[in-house]
């Protein structure tokens, strides 16, 4: 009897060792699967991301999140598109003019739906007549800094041919351009234009002020990855909008991380930083159709169905899901 009690507690103990051998040399099923996502710039719209990398809301999706400056909209949509990185913080100019040109990248989600952009120029450059003729820096061509570029001339009775656009990068190397002259205006926002008002800028064209529907910052993927990694965009940007929840309610962290992240150290232009953030972004990061069309007006000549653009599908399941009134009755108590 003790013969026949004993075989099977050893076949157990020797399958109990295999078991164990075998899941040591696989992945543990908690592994945070790697995750690049890329950034036009450092400011403020990004606000959302850096709060859910802060409070670790993307480990909690299982996800380790790289956020990369890719000094420029279209130059990170370009980098998505070849898939060096897997979502692309970027504005819907950008989507537009790499689809055109072959690529298939879809807007998921928006971190903004109006135009954040205030329009300086440089010392001694007052009136249109000044800046008539002289260099307007953007960050990369089809960009927001560049499509929007179009608006404020507008504004001035001037159109594009009446400047010379080149690409300066992000926006602290065109905030040292136009300070120095090098260039002879730029639009900046949040925090730059505030440290441009504070450098005694003059502020051109406030397209800000205006609140003019625009998709200005959203989040892109690659098309065919809405198949493919569909639950891993899913999770990102469930902990992103969680991220924007949190920003929004808890202004004090909030600030404390926008500081961080932006570097900036003087608190009126944190405050003023902070309190834009909260007046453009949705919570729910739902892409506005009158900022699309408004885009695609920019943009003739090519496909004009949103649906080449945009796919909100992901958002759609995240909420029929309950995820968000969760955070409502989290975040906003209702």
């Amino acid at each position: 009897m003790q013969e026949s009690f004993r075989r099977p507690r050893a076949t157990c103990a020797l399958m109990a060792a295999l078991l164990l051998f075998v899941a040591g040399r696989q992945p543990a099923a908690a592994d945070p699967v790697a995750y690049r996502a890329g950034i036009s710039d450092p400011v403020n719209t990004v606000l959302a991301m850096y709060m859910a990398q802060a409070a670790g809301f993307y480990a909690a999706q299982g996800l380790k999140v790289e956020i990369v400056n890719m000094n420029g909209g279209s130059r990170g949509a370009q980098e998505l598109q070849a898939g060096r990185i897997d979502n692309m913080h970027v504005g819907l100019s950008s989507v537009i003019r790499t689809n055109r040109a072959g690529g298939d990248l879809r807007t998921i989600a928006s971190l903004s739906n109006v135009i954040r952009f205030v329009f300086f120029s440089a010392p001694g450059v007052r009136t249109a007549a000044d800046l008539k003729g002289g260099v307007v820096g953007v960050s990369t061509f089809g960009s927001e800094s560049d499509s929007t570029v179009t608006l404020a001339l507008k504004r001035l009775g001037l159109t594009r041919e009446d400047v010379v656009l080149k690409e300066y990068g992000g926006g602290p190397k065109r905030l040292a351009a136009v300070r120095t002259g090098e260039i002879k205006a730029t639009a900046l926002n949040e925090p730059f234009s505030s440290l441009a008002r504070e450098q005694g800028l003059n502020p051109m064209v406030d397209l800000a002020a205006e609140q003019i529907p625009w998709l200005f910052s959203s989040l892109v993927v690659r098309r065919g990855d809405l198949t493919s990694r569909r639950d891993l965009h899913k999770r990102f940007l469930k902990a992103t909008i969680e991220g924007n929840y949190l920003a929004l309610s808890d202004a004090a962290r909030a600030k404390e991380v926008l500081a961080k992240e932006l570097k900036i150290t003087d608190a009126k232009i944190l405050g003023i930083s902070y309190e834009d953030f909260k007046q453009q972004s949705p919570p729910d990061t739902e892409p506005s159709r009158a900022g699309a069309e408004n885009i695609l007006t920019q943009f003739p000549g090519g496909s004009s169905k949103l649906d080449d653009y945009i796919d909100v599908s992901l958002l759609d399941e995240i909420k029929a899901e309950g995820f968000l009134d969760s955070l409502r009755r989290t975040y906003l108590k209702q």
